[in-house]
C-alpha cells in the first residue's frame, strides 16, 4: 500500500514537473513568437493591435480622401461625388465628419457636412456619396474619416525594406569582421591562461585568480571610456589611427577575458590528474600537454564560451559606436538597423523584422555548438581547483 502511494506521488510529481517546464518554455518563447508574428504584419494593423490578434479582424480609425471635384456629376439638380474608401477588403462600421469623432455615424447613415457644405453617406462596403446643392470646388477631394474592420493582413515588405536598405550588406560584413576575431582572440588567450592557473605552480597564482574573479563584476560602462582613452593614448604614441577594427577587437577581448579565463580554468582544473601525470612521466612539456591533451578535452568549455562571446559581440552597439564610430564604411549591423528606425523610433514593423534579420547568424552558431553548451557551461561553473 505504501509503495503504491509512493509510485502515485512520483507519477504526479513528474506530471507537475512536465507542466512546469512547459509553462516556463511558453513564457520564455512568447516574446520571440510575438516579434516573429509582428514582423510579418501590416504596418497599419501592427500600430493599433497586438500580435495575439493577428488572426482576427481589427478595427482601425482611418482617413480617406474623396475623389476630386473634377469627378463630380450632376444628378437631379444636385452635385454628387462618389467612390469607395476601401481597397476591396474589410467593411466600414462607422464614419464621421471630423477627425476627433470618426465614429459619430453608423455605416449607412447620412451626415450633414460642417458649414452646410452638403451631406456624406458611407455604406458598410466602403462606397460613399458626397451630395451638395452647389458645385464642389477645389483641386483635391474632401477628407473622409471612418472606422473600418479589416481582416488579418500579412506582408513581406518589412523584410524587403530591411534587406534592401542601402549599406545593409556592408554592415553585415562589418559585423562579421568585428565578431569573429573578437571571439577567437579571447579564447586563444584565455585557454593558455586557464591552463597555467589550473596546473602550473607559480607565486601569486591565487591572487591573480582572485583578481580575475573580481573583474567579472566590473560594469562595462564604467571601464569603457578609460579604456578608450588608454587605447587612443597608446595608439597616438605608436602612430596607430583611432577608430579601427584593432581597437574594437582589443576592447571585446578585454571585456571577455575574465569570464573566459574563469570558465576555462574551472573546467581544465577538473580534468583527471592521472592524465597530466602520465604525460609528464612520458616527458611531455606543459605546452605539449596543453596542445595534445587539454585542448581536445576542453572543447565543450571552449564552445560554451564561444557561443556567449559571439552572441554578445554580434548584438553589441555601445562598444562598436565608441571604438568604431558611425562611419558608413565601418558601421555594424546593429547600428545600421538602428538608423532604419528613424529619429523617432516609431517604425515598429522595421524593428521586428530587423530583430530576426540580426539573429540569423547567432542562431546558426548556437545550433552548431549547442550540444556542447550545457556540458561545458555546467562543468566550467561548478568544478573548481
Amino acid at each position: 500500500m505504501a509503495a503504491a502511494r509512493r509510485r502515485k506521488r512520483r507519477r504526479w510529481g513528474r506530471i507537475a514537473q512536465h507542466i512546469s517546464v512547459l509553462v516556463i518554455v511558453a513564457i520564455w518563447l512568447a516574446p520571440t513568437v510575438g516579434i516573429l508574428v509582428s514582423s510579418f504584419r501590416d504596418k497599419d494593423q501592427l500600430a493599433v493591435s497586438g500580435w495575439w490578434t493577428a488572426l482576427t479582424t481589427s478595427e482601425q480609425n482611418l482617413i480617406g480622401r474623396a475623389a476630386p471635384p473634377s469627378d463630380q456629376v450632376e444628378e437631379a439638380g444636385k452635385y454628387v461625388v462618389s467612390g469607395n474608401v476601401l481597397d476591396g477588403s474589410g467593411y466600414v462600421t462607422a464614419f464621421g465628419t471630423r477627425i476627433l469623432n470618426p465614429t459619430q455615424y453608423a455605416a449607412g447613415e447620412t451626415a450633414e457636412l460642417p458649414g452646410g457644405a452638403g451631406t456624406l453617406s458611407i455604406d458598410s462596403d466602403g462606397s460613399y456619396r458626397l451630395v451638395s446643392n452647389d458645385p464642389f470646388e477645389g483641386s483635391s477631394g474632401r477628407r473622409i474619416y471612418y472606422t473600418a474592420a479589416l481582416p488579418p493582413a500579412f506582408t513581406l515588405e518589412n523584410y524587403e525594406k530591411v534587406l534592401t536598405s542601402e549599406g545593409i550588406g556592408q554592415s553585415f560584413i562589418n559585423s562579421l569582421t568585428v565578431t569573429i576575431p573578437s571571439t577567437v582572440i579571447p579564447i586563444l588567450i584565455a585557454a593558455y591562461a586557464a591552463y597555467a592557473l589550473a596546473w602550473m605552480k607559480f607565486p601569486g597564482r591565487a591572487l591573480l585568480l582572485a583578481v580575475i574573479v573580481g573583474l567579472l563584476v566590473v560594469p562595462l560602462q564604467m571601464s569603457l571610456i578609460p579604456l578608450l582613452r588608454l587605447y587612443n593614448g597608446v595608439g597616438a604614441f605608436f602612430g596607430v589611427p583611432a577608430k579601427t577594427y584593432l581597437g574594437i577587437w582589443l576592447a571585446h577581448t578585454g571585456f571577455g577575458l575574465p569570464l573566459a579565463i574563469y570558465l576555462l580554468r574551472n573546467y581544465i582544473a577538473g580534468l583527471p590528474n592521472e592524465i597530466m601525470e602520465s604525460a609528464r612521466v612520458d616527458g611531455a612539456t606543459d605546452f605539449e600537454i596543453f596542445i595534445r591533451i587539454v585542448l581536445p578535452l576542453s572543447v565543450p568549455a571552449l564552445a560554451s564560451f564561444a557561443i556567449f562571446q559571439f552572441l554578445w559581440v554580434w548584438n553589441d552597439l555601445l562598444v562598436a559606436i565608441v571604438f568604431l564610430g558611425n562611419n558608413e564604411q565601418q558601421l555594424v549591423l546593429t547600428g545600421r538597423l538602428r538608423e532604419l528606425l528613424g529619429s523617432r523610433g516609431g517604425d515598429w514593423e522595421i524593428l521586428t523584422a530587423s530583430a530576426f534579420v540580426s539573429i540569423v547568424i547567432p542562431l546558426a552558431v548556437f545550433f552548431a555548438l549547442q550540444r556542447y553548451l550545457v556540458r561545458g557551461l555546467l562543468a566550467g561553473s561548478v568544478k573548481g581547483g
